[in-house]
Formats: structure tokens, sequence, C-alpha cells
């Protein structure tokens, strides 16, 4: 007997309950995203590499040990996408949307690729949920994407959800702050994990975000972007918070945060719920990305966006299960009656009726046992001497022709 296969490590099959839960967050997030202006955008499932090494950084995690790479039939390097930001900004640029009224306005619902090790809320395959709003510089973008999240957020009852600010300036503030930061980490190097030594040239920041006791420690007492930066950069981001105070979200900022992408710029946000473990505690998170455009070939364009797990939003969230639609019909039938039943399951369907038909071969009496799991409103049984309609609902039982079943329960369902 040959082994049993199962879904590849790090991937999970949506089951119907969870494809319920899942509607339920895409229909809030349709709403939400349709009332702020943002509308729906699907990009391909693979992109060239270049697309993520250029944006997403080349020192990144992603770029280095976690991206699905593999050459197509041409021999050109394809990735299935790692995330949902430069493949918007692509397609921005490449159908000419700049010539549109700005920002424009995407949000996306799609599944993303990282060879990570699987863990509680981390997966290799997973979905994202994202907005994007590409074309505009202005403060008032930053806390509308934020705000976005936020009402998603509490939409579907995520528990108990902080929002966590910071900013990283431009990347020509950063520069020297990054000499001045790596300087600090050498002169500590002995206290330091082995991965962010190796990683001091590459990404300095990515230190903040260690777990490593030690480096932690050292890192406590490290020099801060924030004091560093110019004050227009520094304007900016007083500019965000006092719009989102003006909409009464709560925030708090954070000089450590940094994100796993190279691309961002300014404005940088994530939302953590208390419910999850605190290792995998960011529901979902973004920011600015002014020069991300440019990386891949455009014209200066800003931009700023976010994207959340889904997964985590809904081991986060309090949805109560759905609540199972009523059967309006279950259709039983005796031997050598089936294509009578069957036609008058497609008849009610097609009506608009919730219509369930005995499938599994089970004797009458199994059947009429199946009913009473479903407890439909009628059970239709075809036999030979017409069809018994038993209304479960306090009416009474009938005998009656095949052809006139429906003409019996029209105007009670």
């Amino acid at each position: 007997m040959s082994a049993k296969i199962q879904a590849p490590r790090g991937t999970y099959d949506v089951l119907p309950h969870l494809a319920d839960e899942r509607a339920r967050l895409e229909t809030a997030a349709a709403k939400i995203f349709a009332r702020a202006g943002y509308g729906r955008i699907e990009t391909p499932t693979f992109e060239a590499t270049q697309l993520f090494a250029r944006t997403v950084g080349e020192a990144t995690d992603v770029v280095q040990k976690e991206m699905y790479t593999f050459e197509d039939g041409s021999g050109d390097s394809m990735t299935l996408r790692p995330e949902g930001t430069a493949p918007a900004v692509r397609a921005y640029l490449e159908h000419g949307k700049a010539r549109d009224p700005q920002p424009v306005k995407f949000w996306y619902l799609s599944q993303f690729f990282r060879y990570e090790r699987p863990q509680a809320g981390r997966f290799r395959q997973f979905w994202q949920i994202g907005a994007e709003a590409i074309g505009s510089a202005d403060p008032a973008v930053d806390a509308e994407v934020i705000l976005l999240l936020a009402e998603l957020l509490e939409a579907i009852g995520a528990r108990d959800v902080k929002l966590v600010l910071a900013t990283l300036g431009q990347p020509e503030s950063r520069a020297a702050y990054r000499e001045e930061l790596k300087a600090y980490l050498r002169a500590h190097e002995d206290q330091l994990s082995r991965e962010v030594v190796e990683r001091i040239d590459l990404n300095p920041l990515r230190a903040f975000d260690a777990k490593h006791e030690s480096t932690q420690r050292v890192m406590a007492n490290a020099p801060r972007l924030i004091d560093r930066l110019p004050q227009e950069d520094l304007d900016h981001f007083a500019e965000v918070q006092d719009l989102l105070r003006a909409a009464d979200l709560a925030y708090e900022v954070d000089t450590t945060l940094v994100r796993g992408l190279d691309y961002y710029t300014r404005t940088l946000f994530e939302f953590q719920s208390g419910a999850l473990e605190a290792a995998q505690n960011t529901l979902g998170g973004g920011g600015r990305y002014d020069g991300l455009a440019e990386a891949i070939g455009g014209p200066p364009t800003p931009g700023m966006g976010w994207a959340a797990g889904v997964e985590r939003m809904l081991m986060a969230s309090t949805q109560t299960p759905p609540v199972e639609p009523p059967v309006d019909i279950f259709v039983a039938y005796h031997p050598g009656h089936k294509l009578a039943a069957f036609k008058l399951a497609s008849d009610a369907r097609r009506a608009g009726h919730s219509t369930r038909l005995e499938l599994a071969g089970r004797s009458v009496k199994g059947q009429l046992k199946q009913a009473s799991r479903i407890r439909p409103r009628y059970v239709a049984i075809f036999g030979d001497e017409g069809v018994q309609l038993r209304d479960r609902d306090g009416g009474e039982d009938k005998l009656v022709a095949p052809e006139t079943v429906m003409h019996h329960i029209r105007g009670t369902l």
C-alpha cells in the first residue's frame, strides 16, 4: 500500500467552515474599502524575481532565505510572490495609472509564499489582505490607510489590539544614522547574536528586532533614528499623529519598530494583538514606500500601504460561528423514483429554495434520519402512490402528485 500523501508542510486546506470565516472577513473588507474609494486588484501569482530583489532588498531574509524562485521554460527567473506591495506598484506603472487622479487606491486579498519555519499563525503558503494608496505624499494618506486597517480589525472583532507607530525618515536621512548604528554594533559585537553580527553591514536596523537576550540589552542603549531625523521628516510624522488623534485612534510610538522589507520610508506601523503569542502577535502593518517605484524603473512616485495576515486576523477574532442557513426542502425517494426526485430538487433550487436531495443510497428510513438532522421545513418523499409532503412547521401532511409539489409549498417559504 502506498504511503498516504498529505499537504506540504507549512500549507493547509481551507475547509468549508474556514471558508465561511474568510468570506465574512472579505465581505467586511469590501464594504470598508469601497467607502474609502479603494478598488480591488489581483496581480499574478508569480513575478520576475528582480521585482522583489530590487524592492524588498537583497539583504532581507525574504530575498536571501524565503523566496520560492524557479526558472521557467525560457530560462527567466520567476518568484512566487512573497508580498503584495511591489506587484501593486508594478501594475500601477505598467498600466499607466499615474495618468489617473492621484492617489490611486488598490486593495487585494491574495495568496503569498515564503519558505519560513511553520508555526502558529505563520505558514509557507498564506493569505494576506492589503491596501495601497499610490501617488500622494500627503500625511493624510498615511492616516487614512492606517484607519482602514483599524476599522477592519474592529469589524471582525479582533481582540486586545494595539497600534504602534514609528518613522524611518527618508533614505538620505537614514544613511548617516546607519553608519552610526553600525559603529555602535561593532563596538558591542561580542554581546550580539551571530546572526546580528553577520548582518551588521547589510541591515543593521534589524538588530532592533532580535529576540536574543544579550542583543536586546545592547539595543536598549543604542542610538535612535528618530533623534537623527531632519525637521521635515519629523513634521510629517507629527501630522500623521495629529490626524490619528483627530480620528480618535489611540497609538503608541515605538522608536525601535522595524519591519522586514527595505522599501519603507517615513511612516511605519503595526497592529498587534495581545490575544496571540508575543512572538507572532502582529496582525498586520506597513508604511510609506516613496522610493519603490523608482527601484523598479518608474518615475518618483510616493506610496503608502499595508498587509495583514488573514490567518492571524481570524485567530485573534471574536467572530461568532455562522448560523447554518435553514433548509427549505429535503427530497427523499423510494427505489424507482430517483428521476422525479432529482427534477423536483432542481426545480426547487431554480425557484430560490434551499434544497437537499438524497445522494448516498440510503434506505428510506436512513433518508428520513438524515432529514431529521438537517431539520428542513418540508420533506418530500417520492413513492409509488405520489409524493408524501410533510410540513415540519406544524402543517398537515399531504399526499400530492409529483408535478404539484411546488404549488403546495409556494407562498409558505
